[in-house]
């Protein structure tokens, strides 16, 4: 197994020029069959893991993430990024405390983002947002860990679709030591265009779990980094409930002529 220090270089490396695909595996298998597929990074996701263990997306605990991330980043020889959610905690300092102990499991990147569950106040207080940052950044830099920061505002996901705010928060989560920026939710070419340049030269992650860009038209834009998101588990959980709910409804099984090969599965996993 490739040491953890040689993930982290790696994943430096890969965020230093050209756009790639960070796609988002939900359990041991998924990582090793992307790996098997040729990805040259992964990162967690916070509900297509959740749904593994009949919760809603946020409502996993820190135990349940780091032997998740531990489990997962074991099984493969290629960085892991985790979806850390809000670093399990609102104050600096217990975002410090999590962050280590996330960094512990492996991972090679972990984001903290800045959402705070409410839909009523769906966002942290600019000034604590920024102070979560700089709690994280401060964790990883203790230990010389070269795990990167990914500074997420997450207001579009909320239903803020205010430009100008996103592009605020992440500049200020760029000062306050994030590495990578990262604001999901943003879709047209204008909007990831203008976040790209605000936060120049660091590298930005786009989420794309829809049909939208291609690859190749997200790095005309400057994109660095795409991830799926909970978008494979959706396709899995698709998969599943169809089949399920033929027999369910009709006594038929006909959906499983549809089925991935599992002689396939086999051989990969050997």
């Amino acid at each position: 197994m490739l040491p953890t220090a040689d993930k982290r270089a790696t994943f430096k490396k890969l965020h230093e020029s050209g756009c790639f695909i960070i796609p988002n595996p939900f359990d041991v298998g998924t990582a090793v069959a992307l790996q098997h597929l040729g990805f040259k990074a992964l990162a967690s996701s916070s509900a297509g893991f959740a749904w593994t263990l009949g919760k809603a997306d946020n409502r996993v605990t820190i135990d349940d993430v780091c032997n998740h991330l531990t489990a997962v980043c074991a099984a493969v020889d290629i960085p892991v990024n985790a979806d850390y959610e809000g670093g399990f905690a609102v104050e600096p300092e217990q975002v410090a405390v999590n962050v280590t102990r996330g960094a512990k499991t492996g991972v090679a990147g972990l984001s903290i983002e800045d959402s705070t569950g409410d839909a009523a106040n769906p966002l942290f207080e600019h000034k604590l947002a920024v102070e979560r940052i700089k709690a994280a950044r401060k964790a990883i830099d203790a230990d010389n860990s070269g795990v990167l920061l990914t500074g997420r505002c997450e207001a579009y996901f909320w239903g803020k679709q205010d430009l100008k705010l996103v592009i605020e928060r992440l500049q200020a989560y760029s000062e306050a030591g994030a590495d990578v920026l990262y604001a999901p939710g943003i879709k047209t070419k204008e909007d990831i265009s203008a976040v790209v340049k605000a936060v120049a030269p660091k590298p930005v992650n786009l989420l794309i779990a829809w049909p939208g860009l291609s690859l190749q038209e997200a790095a005309d834009l400057g994109v660095r980094r795409i991830s799926v998101g909970g978008g494979l588990a959706v396709m899995a959980w698709a998969g599943v409930m169809k089949a399920a709910k033929e027999m369910a409804d009709k006594g038929t099984f006909n959906e499983f002529a549809n089925g991935y090969p599992g002689g396939e599965l086999n051989k990969m996993f050997k």
